[in-house]
């Protein structure tokens, strides 16, 4: 018989409990920061910027945060980053109750540019998916088709998990399973940061979890979590959690320098 709750055994492996407590109070900590007693929503808006240009310079496009807000950048993988972070606030109540549909949405918007009118929005049906971050080829279509209704089911089910388990999870089978073909990590990591939003830990959008993931090793990172042995899914999860309490150091940063004007 399988598990009831899988991700609360996955919140209780070891080093992962501290992780997230870890995090999470970063998180109480940020939220108290008195800026945000005013500017809350100004922080949010550089936030998804900030996030956005790590989730590009993750695939390899590193460009200056200058340029960006010069709005001087045109390649389409960074225009989809921005595309997939300006979304996010549009697609939270929709996340709970249909996923697939945000999914789509979130690929239709970040692959725009970097795929054909007609996959945007589409789980791939054949060929190979880009391999950025050297994880080893992509599950095959009908693999992968499973895997997504399992994880369309784990975020159907109640579970006792920390948000950032959710999250963690959500982000790795995305980023592993390239469903789409094309900006995938994006999704992925739009995903990620939707789930920590949605389901309590960061309701406002304030932290840049993306700018946590990429100061860590995060392809290495993935890779443990592919072996699939407890190990791997932890130091992924512990990785995750991680991110996130780097991503609070980045926000108070943004608070900082709202505060002194």
């Amino acid at each position: 018989m399988s598990d009831p709750d899988p991700l609360a055994v996955i919140a209780q492996l070891p080093g992962v409990p501290e992780a997230v407590d870890e995090a999470r109070q970063a998180v109480d900590r940020l939220y108290r920061h008195r800026v945000l007693r005013r500017a809350s929503p100004a922080v949010s808006t550089e936030s998804s910027l900030r996030g956005a240009r790590a989730s590009a310079a993750i695939e390899g496009v590193d460009v200056p945060l200058d340029a960006l807000r010069r709005d001087a950048v045109h390649d389409p993988l960074v225009q989809g980053a921005l595309r997939a972070s300006a979304e996010l606030g549009r697609l939270g109540s929709t996340w709970r109750k249909a996923p697939r549909q945000v999914l789509a949405r979130l690929h239709a918007v970040a692959a725009a540019g970097l795929t054909s009118p007609e996959a945007l929005g589409r789980p791939r049906t054949a060929g190979e998916a880009p391999d950025p971050l050297a994880l080893g080829p992509a599950p095959g279509a009908a693999d992968t088709a499973a895997r997504m209704e399992a994880l369309f089911e784990l975020l159907e089910r109640p579970t006792k998990a920390p948000a950032i388990v959710l999250a963690a999870v959500v982000h790795a089978e995305l980023a592993v399973l390239r469903p789409f073909g094309s900006a995938d990590g994006v999704v992925a990591r739009s995903a990620g940061r939707l789930t920590l939003v949605e389901y309590g830990l960061d309701p406002k959008s304030l932290v840049v979890v993306e700018a946590g993931h990429l100061e860590l090793p995060y392809g290495e990172a993935l890779r443990a979590y592919l072996e699939g042995s407890p190990e791997g899914v932890a130091t992924w999860v512990q990785h995750c959690a991680s991110a996130v309490t780097l991503g609070v150091r980045e926000t108070t940063a943004i608070c900082e320098a709202m505060q002194r004007g």
